[in-house]
């Protein structure tokens, strides 16, 4: 009896080859398998995606903000030295630039020799106010005593014109006596009865007593006469006591002179401040900490207040501005959660809250807005700036322009 394998083959071998449809069922095997899997994986992410989105709100458009302070001369002139160098840190009064002081300086010795000559003006006013007073008082009694005496005189002209009036009676009635003594004595002397001698002696008396009445009729005169100058010094008298009583007038005068030469004190000290002010303002000083940034000055350039020479930017004080578009602030508001990743960082997530929302689009600030007047409208997604404040982030420095996408809890 032969085995299988003796037997030699008598005809032609088949065989078998593999066609498509054998290997399609193993691959639809696989794919039925895959396919959920996918579909499972998907909708968990979709989920995932929705889970941990729902309730922010998220842009990219965000970027880094903090304060640029220009720095300008407050003066104008020249430039001597420029002390600081492109992204130099500096702090609070460090000197920047040094302008030539020498115009300066020689307004503040102007000034000082204003200052100088004011006060000695001043002095000169207070000591005529002094000598006014002591004058207007010493006149004030001069002309007083003055009318006083005038007075007394023209009493005494008075007094002297009435005694020689009544010497002028008394001297008329001597000389009638006399007269009619020398008329008697000249009829008895024709006939002998009175001598020569008495006859003599009657003309002597009344020649005497003519000679009395004309002497106090000169008296009188003269007393008159005395009344005219007596009248005319106590009208000058008079004067010079309205001129005397004037004083307090003059003090006040004085007493204005000293006010104006202290005005003028205060004026040119103002000024010789304002000098030493602008000389100080040769030395630019930092009025903010920071860093330079944006330096344009050069020694020997001519500076002027309206020209920036160069910025401090403070890195210690900087804020995100996240523009979200206009469908994403509808439940934002102030003090809701943030996080924000610095691009610059690596995407490290920073903590902060939502500071202020601006109060329009930011186009509608921009420099020339939209005018949608027109029938060609396109309607545009607008963004509104959003706020962030950072909370304290350690030794991470942020940059004002760096890029940084931010996430805020709404609901």
């Amino acid at each position: 009896m032969s085995s299988p394998v003796d037997a030699a083959p008598t005809g032609p071998v088949l065989i078998e080859i593999d066609t498509p449809a054998a290997t399609a069922a193993p691959k639809k095997s696989r794919a039925r398998v895959l396919l959920p899997l996918l579909v499972g994986v998907a909708v968990l992410t979709g989920g995932v995606v929705y889970a941990t989105g729902r309730g922010k709100e998220s842009t990219d458009d965000a970027f880094v903000e903090g304060h640029v302070s220009s720095v300008a001369a407050r003066i104008s002139g020249q430039v001597k030295r420029v002390l600081v160098k492109d992204n130099q840190v500096v702090k609070i009064g460090d000197p920047l630039v040094e302008l030539d002081e020498r115009d300066q300086a020689v307004r503040v010795a102007a000034a000082k020799a204003d200052v100088a000559a004011a006060d000695a003006t001043l002095r000169a006013a207070e000591t005529q106010l002094a000598l006014t007073e002591k004058t207007v008082s010493s006149s004030l009694l001069v002309a007083k005593g003055g009318v006083s005496q005038a007075s007394a005189v023209s009493g005494t002209t008075r007094a002297a014109i009435d005694q020689a009036r009544a010497d002028v009676v008394a001297a008329e009635s001597r000389r009638s006596l006399a007269a009619m003594d020398f008329t008697r004595s000249s009829r008895l002397a024709t006939d002998g009865s009175v001598s020569q001698a008495e006859l003599d002696n009657r003309k002597a008396m009344l020649d005497q007593a003519e000679a009395s009445l004309l002497q106090a009729r000169a008296r009188v005169s003269s007393a008159e006469a005395n009344t005219e100058n007596s009248r005319g010094t106590i009208e000058s008298a008079r004067g010079r006591l309205l001129a005397a009583e004037a004083g307090p007038e003059q003090i006040d005068a004085a007493r204005a002179q000293v006010a104006l030469a202290k005005a003028r004190g205060e004026q040119t000290r103002a000024a010789l401040d304002a000098a030493e002010l602008g000389l100080s303002y040769a030395v630019i000083r930092a009025e903010t900490a920071g860093v330079i940034s944006r330096r344009s000055v050069e020694p020997g350039q001519l500076v002027s207040p309206e020209r920036p020479l160069m910025a401090i930017v403070p890195l210690d004080d900087t804020w995100v501005v996240a523009n979200f578009k206009e469908d994403q602030v509808e439940n934002m508001h102030a003090g809701q959660t943030a996080t924000v990743s610095i691009d610059t960082f690596g995407g490290k997530k920073l903590t902060g809250h939502v500071d202020s929302l601006a109060a329009g689009t930011g186009s509608r600030f921009s420099l020339l807005p939209p005018d949608n007047a027109s029938g060609n409208f396109t309607k545009v997604v607008q963004r509104v700036p959003v706020l962030v404040r950072l909370d304290p982030h350690g030794d991470l420095v942020l940059r004002p322009g760096m890029s940084a996408n931010v996430s805020v809890v709404t609901k």
